[in-house]
């Protein structure tokens, strides 16, 4: 039996349309205050904006959804490239979030700094599993043409793909190269991941990691988690 479960789209917004629906359809199933790790990325923003509109259609509060990221660029967090800008303006903002749901990265500081500050907020709100990882309720990533999950890229050492820290500093194989994430173990860890892999361009890399044995960073998120869902527009 396979460990993940695909969702074929028609299109971007189609995939970006079902996405919100689950995620909007899910958090109101919570009574309990729920936390969710974010991505960046273009499909990410058609991702906010879906929710946004289902939300406020349905009436459906997300005050009870505190929101993390999966990855951040090292910017300040106006910055044209920032994963905070891109959610805040798309979702937070619009939606009237309280700022104390919010737990940005802070990219416009020293990254290894940036890496720790984060990893303590995470763990003042979300259980720890016996490995000292915190449980998210569910994370949101994105998919690279090569790959890629969160900021997580081709290439690494071994040490560094084992390692328990819960965010790390990492140099990227595309700009901006300084960057955050979250790292394998706390990925695996999570109650939920969904991963929105949109775009033709992405079929090599989505047909690798599904296969076994993949070795694409996609592939090794899958392969730890027993189940991982991932919404496409790509025809496999």
């Amino acid at each position: 039996m396979s460990n993940w479960e695909l969702k074929q789209c028609a299109n971007p917004t189609a995939l970006a349309e079902q996405g919100a629906a689950e995620m909007v359809a899910w958090a109101a199933s919570s009574p309990v205050p729920i936390n969710v790790a974010v991505s960046g990325g273009r499909i990410a923003k058609d991702f906010f904006s879906g929710v946004l509109r289902i939300a406020l259609t349905r009436k459906q509060s997300l005050a009870h959804v505190h929101f993390f990221w999966a990855d951040e660029r090292c910017v300040p967090p106006d910055h044209a490239e920032s994963n905070y800008r891109s959610a805040a303006e798309s979702l937070f903002m619009p939606l009237g979030l309280q700022p104390q749901n919010i737990h940005r990265i802070r990219g416009e500081d020293d990254p290894e700094h940036a890496a720790r500050e984060a990893q303590t907020e995470l763990c003042r709100f979300a259980s720890l599993n016996a490995a000292g990882q915190p449980v998210l309720d569910l994370v949101l990533l994105g998919m690279g043409e090569d790959g890629h999950v969160a900021s997580l890229f081709p290439g690494e050492a071994e040490d560094a793909l084992s390692s328990p820290v819960v965010y790390r500093a990492v140099t990227a194989s595309k700009p901006p190269p300084r960057r955050i994430t979250l790292g394998y173990p706390a990925i695996a860890a999570a109650r939920q991941v969904w991963v929105l892999a949109s775009g033709a361009g992405k079929e090599a890399a989505l047909r690798q990691s599904l296969a076994s044995p993949g070795r694409t960073p996609l592939a090794r998120v899958l392969k730890d988690r027993t189940q991982t869902r991932i919404f496409t527009d790509i025809a496999l």
